[in-house]
């Protein structure tokens, strides 16, 4: 059984530059990696909370401020947001509505819905106007609403939904400016990660650096108008 190639971006031009936002996640970490060893990449680079220049997604100046250092550098043709949580100090994922309250519904939305949105405001401008460039949110199958039929998980299904929709609008936006430019959503499937170590069970999820790299091909082939769509890693298009 032959072994997968690693992904490289051909759609993009030779020595193009990506930043991956969430770079310490298990997923985040596998995508730059995959970028840094990409030949056609000239530089990739990863930022979170501990990076130079810093992105706190709880912090709007740090999200600026970075977005603004690297845009002095020029402009940046894949740009992949990775961070997001399913459950945090607050507690599991409500399974009834009798356990929806404040803190986690807004921990869980400021974490997967309000920080990419800032991300986007601020990181969308980097993209080049010209040519083609691609700009990824990592989303959730679960965050379909076409698709719920289980029900559960009430704040993070709903905080994915909103991301979607945010996506989604921005992607008109920017066709606007950056016609070559692809927004999308993706869908990572079950990942070896703490974010689902909770739920996996038997069934462990697949190793990130796989989820990363069907991903990364997923984008190389979408064109500018599969902009502002949902697609899961398989290349599969998923329902709002």
């Amino acid at each position: 059984m032959s072994t997968p190639s690693l992904p490289s971006l051909q759609s993009l031009p030779e020595g193009y530059r990506a930043l991956v936002i969430g770079s310490t996640g298990a997923i985040g970490s596998a995508f730059l990696a995959h970028l840094q060893a990409d030949p056609r990449c000239a530089l990739a680079v990863g930022l979170g909370r501990h990076t130079h220049p810093s992105v706190d997604l709880d912090d709007e100046a740090t999200i600026a401020q970075a977005a603004q250092q690297l845009k002095a550098q020029g402009s940046w043709h894949c740009i992949i947001h990775a961070a997001g949580m399913l459950h945090g100090p607050q507690g599991l994922p409500e399974k009834r509505l009798g356990q929806l309250n404040y803190a986690q519904m807004e921990a869980t939305f400021r974490t997967n819905t309000f920080g990419p949105a800032l991300v986007l405001a601020h990181f969308a401008p980097l993209l080049p106007r010209q040519g083609r460039s691609l700009l990824a949110v990592l989303s959730a199958k679960v965050g379909s609403i076409g698709d719920n039929r289980l029900g559960g998980w009430y704040s993070y299904r709903a905080s994915k939904a909103a991301l979607n929709m945010l996506v989604k609008t921005a992607s008109i936006e920017v066709a606007r400016t950056h016609p070559q430019a692809v927004l999308v959503a993706l869908h990572p499937g079950t990942v070896n990660s703490a974010l689902s170590a909770p739920f996996n069970g038997a069934e462990i999820g697949r190793p990130a650096a796989d989820a990363a790299a069907d991903m990364l091909r997923v984008l190389d082939g979408l064109q500018a108008e599969h902009s502002g769509s949902f697609y899961a890693y398989s290349g599969e298009p998923l329902p709002w």
